[in-house]
C-alpha cells in the first residue's frame, strides 16, 4: 500500500473496519465483474448459449452490490464525515463501484447479443477475432483491481498505458468487419451483432482505465481524469 494513504489511522476501530470493509466489498464486486466478462467473451467465441443466458440473466447481482456499496459510503459520510484522504476513499469507491456496473451492463449486452447470434441461421466465424481483444480488455480489468488492491499508483498508470492497443484493436475489427460486410452482405445482421460485442469489450477496457484513475486520485489525492496518459506518468511516475 502507498505510504501517502492510510486505513488504519484512527482511533476508532470500527471506522478503521467500517473503511476497509467498503474497500474489500468493491474488490468482491470486482471479482464477480470479471468473472461475468470472462464467461461473456467465452460466449461468444464459442457460441455458448447457456453461458450466454447466465452471463445476460444475472446481471441483478452487480447491481445489488453497487447498491450496497453506495449505501455503505452514503453511511459513513453522514456518520462519520470523512476528511482528507477518508473523503477521497468514499468518492473513489463510489465513483469505482459505478465503473463496475458499467462493466457488467457491458457483460450482460455480450450476453444478449450472443443469445440472438445462437438463434440466427448466419453463424459467422468472425466471433473468433474478438477474442485477443476480449482478453486483452479483461486483462485491463485484472490489473486495475490489482492496483487497487495494493494501492499500487505505478501499477495503475501502466495497466491505463495498455488502453490505446486495445482502442487500435477495435478499430481495425471494425474495419475488417465493415470488408465482410460488404464480401458477404447477407451477413451483415451478425457481423454487426458481432462488432458490437468488440465495442462492448473495448468499453470494458475504457472502465477499467477509469478505475486506475481513481488509484491514483485515491492514493494521491489528484483527480486526473482529463489528463493524458503522458501527463500522468511524467507526474506519478
Amino acid at each position: 500500500m502507498d505510504d501517502n494513504l492510510h486505513l488504519d489511522q484512527h482511533t476508532s476501530q470500527k471506522y478503521n473496519q467500517e473503511l476497509e470493509d467498503i474497500r474489500a466489498r468493491v474488490l468482491e464486486m470486482g471479482g464477480l465483474v470479471e468473472g461475468q466478462c470472462r464467461k461473456a467473451l467465452k460466449a461468444l467465441v464459442k457460441l455458448d448459449l447457456d453461458m450466454a443466458e447466465e452471463v445476460a440473466s444475472s446481471d441483478h447481482k452487480v447491481n445489488a452490490m453497487e447498491v450496497d456499496i453506495n449505501a455503505r459510503c452514503t453511511d459513513i459520510l453522514a456518520l462519520r464525515q470523512p476528511a482528507a484522504s477518508d473523503l477521497r476513499v468514499v468518492v473513489a469507491i463510489i465513483r469505482m463501484a459505478a465503473d463496475l456496473e458499467r462493466i457488467g451492463d457491458e457483460a450482460e449486452k455480450i450476453g444478449r447479443l450472443v443469445k440472438t447470434l445462437a438463434d440466427g441461421r448466419d453463424r459467422t466465424t468472425f466471433r473468433s477475432e474478438t477474442k485477443h481483444l476480449g482478453k486483452s480488455a479483461i486483462d485491463i480489468l485484472h490489473g486495475s483491481l490489482d492496483a487497487f488492491a495494493r494501492m499500487d499508483v505505478a501499477a495503475a498508470i501502466e495497466t491505463a498505458a495498455k488502453d490505446p492497443d486495445i482502442d487500435n484493436e477495435f478499430e481495425a475489427l471494425t474495419r475488417l468487419s465493415i470488408t465482410h460486410m460488404m464480401e458477404e452482405p447477407a451477413s451483415v445482421k451478425s457481423l454487426l451483432r458481432v462488432n458490437w460485442c468488440a465495442r462492448a469489450l473495448e468499453r470494458i477496457g475504457d472502465h477499467a482505465v477509469n478505475i486506475c484513475e481513481e488509484v491514483v486520485f485515491l492514493v494521491k489525492g489528484s483527480d486526473v481524469r482529463h489528463l493524458s496518459l503522458k501527463e500522468i506518468q511524467e507526474r506519478f511516475l
